[in-house]
């Protein structure tokens, strides 16, 4: 029997999420943009109603392209306030309109998104060795040192909790429990990892 993180096994939807996505180290600048962007609506919220809502998001958000979404209208952020495939919050289509202007200041001034984000955890993936989803932390201190920073440089809804599940969705860090399917593929990935 395969043994998944304790959190991905009640939907097929999370199962895919986990097997596929969580703990990949991501170094494209676009999908950061997309986790992003999700983390920051999950604020409040459980993962599996982002999920569930990750389609609509996709669709209002244009693919993620940080571009795009940096030039959204007053009006595509009201259009966007009526899809019910998307968490419905003002405040967060707002700042994620303004984060998206943040995030291309922040790629143009390091090269890329990624060459700034990576360095709260110094360019290398984070290999932690937890045997519980009880053991693993809500924060730590360079999600603090991340949120400190985005925040800043103003952005909003990245609180250092949000920033770590950021972290631990993007890879920067592994929070797969140790006897998971998926800690040593991204042991491997993160070894692999070139910036």
């Amino acid at each position: 029997m395969c043994h998944r993180c304790a959190w991905a096994t009640a939907t097929e939807l999370e199962q895919q999420y986990h097997d596929q996505v969580w703990g990949v180290p991501q170094t494209n600048d676009q999908q950061l943009f997309e986790y992003l962007i999700l983390e920051s609506a999950q604020a409040g919220l459980s993962w599996r109603t982002i999920l569930q809502k990750r389609e609509g998001y996709t669709r209002q958000y244009e693919g993620f392209d940080p571009a795009t979404v940096a030039a959204f209208s007053p009006e595509k952020a009201e259009q966007m306030l009526l899809d019910p495939g998307i968490v419905r919050n003002r405040l967060k289509v707002e700042s994620s309109i303004q984060g998206a202007n943040v995030f291309l200041e922040l790629a143009a001034k390091h090269g890329s998104f990624a060459n700034y984000i990576w360095q709260f955890v110094e360019g290398k993936p984070i290999q932690n060795s937890w045997k519980s989803l009880s053991e693993v932390p809500a924060e730590t201190p360079q999600s603090q040192a991340m949120s400190k920073a985005l925040k800043k440089a103003g952005m909003k809804f990245v609180g250092p909790t949000i920033c770590y599940a950021y972290m631990q969705a993007t890879g920067m860090v592994n929070d797969h429990e140790v006897n998971c399917i998926r800690y040593q593929p991204c042991l491997e990935l993160a070894e692999g990892l070139q910036l």
